[in-house]
């Protein structure tokens, strides 16, 4: 049965690689995957906190690029699926002064400068920095995501290959090791159930960054439900460039812990929406690569701000919030327009060129004439999946964890009531256009439409 603490986003501090497998106590650091990695040259920091959400990359839970990554399928590849982001720089410590230098990035990115940094920083990371050196005969360090992606990658291959030597008992078997571009993702095997873990290397801080301020002098849905020091209490920046940066130099801000707190404010029938919208898109839209479900959050973020409240509350309109889901995106990508949600003026679809724009759209729109059929493919690509998952967990250990993806569903996953709600309204109402107002001027009128009644 799916665990529901798989959904909540939960922010979950970690010494081990491997939350909630295993047996007996907590490993200490000394046994535990991370711990190994920081005593091969001391680079990590030695009190270090990671962040595990629910979901690995490729569902969206961190804005990533998935060009680079390998396909797994659920069901066939892996029954669980995470995303653990390793600090490899924690700059927690208001004292240290850090340079992030935007000067030569697009929005939402920057190069982040040593040079400000002291003398054993700078010589335990050099050999993970790009070197300019200045006419003034100055050097700087640019601390480089790409060099500390490999070097991340190495250090975990020799751990596990320690690990694989001398097994022990309780210990997952590792089933599989692979370095997408600058994530690393590992298979484990815990009894007959199997773990996906998405690593990613960042660059973690305390604080808000400049380039967002402005965002907090906004009204947004999620006042007076939790406090700003709640959400504004960290940021990271992760391996990712811009589609015009330069690999070697440049990071991407991530609101991750910010999105974690942001989850909570969040209705129940709007995550299944969205989940459901997620399970269309994801496979429809993915080449070529131009929509990842990181932008079909941003979508809900920026929907939860313009909606009045009360009509996000409502339990029984899952159906209605999945049609908007589909028409904001099909207007995101018809006007080549999707803010990010935490640095408005970054416009994470610019770089689309109109015929791409254009194909995914009338693929939008076949969806958007029938979406309860396309709602009931991806349901049974889903219970296929776990027919598949039960099918290899009898055959193996009769003592594995839980699955995520077994009958007992989640209830934020798409379901067959859903589908049924959206054909209903189809039905009920024969050549009219169904469609959820998402952008109202005027929080006074309703929400949901069909044709130009609104009710």
């Amino acid at each position: 049965m799916e665990n529901r603490s798989r959904d909540q986003w939960s922010e979950r501090r970690r010494r081990s690689l491997f939350p909630g497998t295993g047996t007996g106590a907590q490993r200490r650091e000394e046994a535990s995957l991370s711990g190994m990695v920081q005593k091969l040259d001391q680079k990590l920091p030695v009190a270090n906190e990671y962040l595990l959400l629910s979901g690995g990359v490729r569902e969206g839970v961190v804005d990533l690029d998935l060009d680079e990554l390998n396909v797994y399928a659920r069901g066939t590849d892996y029954d669980m699926d995470f995303t653990l982001l390793v600090p490899a720089l924690k700059l927690h410590d208001r004292n240290q002064p850090v340079t992030l230098d935007m000067r030569h990035s697009a929005l939402c990115h920057s190069w982040l400068s040593l040079r400000l940094f002291d003398e054993g920083t700078i010589s335990k990371w050099k050999d993970c920095c790009t070197v300019v050196d200045h006419i003034n005969g100055a050097t700087n360090y640019f601390f480089s995501p790409t060099k500390v992606a490999d070097w991340f990658y190495e250090s975990i291959s020799i751990v596990l290959s320690e690990i694989q030597k001398k097994p022990q008992r309780g210990m997952p078997k590792v089933e599989k090791v692979e370095k997408n571009g600058t994530i690393i993702s590992i298979i484990l095997g815990v009894g007959s159930s199997r773990m996906l873990y998405d690593i990613v290397p960042v660059v973690s801080f305390k604080g808000w960054p400049a380039v967002a301020q402005s965002w907090l002098m906004e009204n947004h849905f999620w006042d007076g439900k939790i406090t700003e020091e709640e959400v504004i209490s960290g940021f990271y920046l992760v391996p990712a460039c811009s589609y015009k940066g330069t690999k070697d130099n440049e990071w991407r801000l991530s609101f991750a812990r910010s999105e974690v707190q942001l989850k909570k404010c969040i209705s129940s029938s709007l995550m299944q929406a969205y989940q459901a919208c997620k399970a269309i898109i994801i496979k429809l839209l993915s080449r070529p690569k131009a929509i990842s479900p990181y932008h079909l959050r941003s979508m809900m973020l920026w929907a939860c701000d313009r909606l009045p409240a009360n009509y996000l509350a409502q339990e029984d309109y899952a159906a209605h919030f999945l049609l908007g889901l589909i028409d904001d995106l099909q207007h995101c990508l018809v006007n080549k327009m999707c803010p990010n949600y935490f640095i408005p003026q970054c416009n994470m679809l610019e770089h689309l060129s109109e015929e791409t724009v254009m194909l995914h759209a009338r693929k939008l729109s076949s969806v958007r004439s029938d979406p309860a059929e396309h709602l009931r493919t991806a349901i049974e690509h889903v219970k296929a999946a776990n027919r598949l998952t039960l099918e290899l967990q009898r055959r193996g250990s009769t003592t594995s964890i839980p699955s995520p993806q077994s009958d007992g569903g989640d209830p934020n996953q798409p379901d067959d009531r859903l589908a049924k709600k959206l054909q209903q309204l189809v039905t009920e109402n024969p050549g009219k256009s169904i469609s959820v107002f998402i952008n109202p001027d005027d929080v006074t009128r309703p929400h949901f439409r069909i044709d130009d009644k609104f009710f």
